[in-house]
């Protein structure tokens, strides 16, 4: 039954003390904390908050003639309780979605005035780096520049031939690509056929690693060796000045 309560909108700590209160009845908050395997400071915590919610309640017990020198008992509630919990917390929750619908116009004006924000994503192992391949050949643009270590995408992709420039060139994507590989030209012959116009720099003058691709309002950036990991980020500015730079870079190659 834990889980159920936590899915109903108890923590997991909460769930714990309100389950074994429930099981011993009326009982010290250590009695609790021992059986739900809890330290006492942390019981008290979740039998403040269990109260608050008119979930659990505690009582004096000791001699009448002695007050304030009983011990605190604690208790669960019945458990139709937790019915009124989850009307009031849908009652709370269509407050704030009224609240929020009445402000959101507002919040819309103020994010568009500020101008353009960069989206940045970061995408962590070799599956983040094929969502990034599988977010590009979405792409509605005909043409992406990349610059490339060509034996770094190939050691990564070893099949990178076989299937993702040829689900590109399918797409009608266009490709102009500077490369550098220690093997030397390892590209042109099959330019034509996969859509791509490719530059070759040797490797002691052009030391890249990774892959930078640049299409629309998006750059992609693509590494490859020890943890990989690659980074899109999306703005407009911020492509435009990439294509600038790639542009240059091809025009004096």
């Amino acid at each position: 039954m834990l889980d159920e309560l936590k899915k109903i909108g108890l923590s997991e700590n909460e769930a714990k003390v309100y389950l074994t209160a429930l099981e011993l009845g009326s009982s010290t908050a250590q009695q609790i904390a021992q059986r739900a395997g809890l330290k006492r400071p942390t019981t008290y915590v979740q039998l403040e908050s269990l109260m608050k919610r008119g979930l659990a309640t505690s009582f004096e017990k000791g001699p009448s003639t002695s007050p304030g020198q009983g011990k605190t008992m604690f208790r669960s509630e019945d458990p139709e309780h937790l019915k009124q919990v989850l009307e009031k917390e849908e009652e709370e929750h269509k407050e704030k979605a009224g609240v929020l619908e009445k402000i959101l116009p507002g919040l819309g004006n103020l994010y568009l005035s500020a101008g353009e924000r960069p989206r940045v994503r970061f995408f962590e192992g070799i599956s983040g780096l094929k969502t990034i391949q599988d977010e590009f050949l979405k792409t509605k643009e005909r043409l992406v520049r990349s610059v490339a270590n060509a034996d770094d995408v190939l050691e990564t992709f070893p099949m990178h031939g076989e299937n993702y420039i040829p689900k590109r060139a399918q797409k009608g994507i266009h490709s102009k690509l500077i490369y550098t590989s220690a093997k030397g030209h390892i590209l042109g012959e099959s330019d034509a056929r996969a859509l791509r116009e490719s530059k070759f720099v040797p490797l002691d003058k052009f030391p890249l690693s990774g892959e930078i691709a640049i299409y629309g309002n998006i750059v992609s950036i693509s590494m490859f060796r020890k943890k990989p990991f690659g980074v899109i980020l999306e703005g407009g500015e911020i492509a435009k000045s990439f294509q600038a730079i790639f542009d240059l870079l091809w025009e004096k190659m």
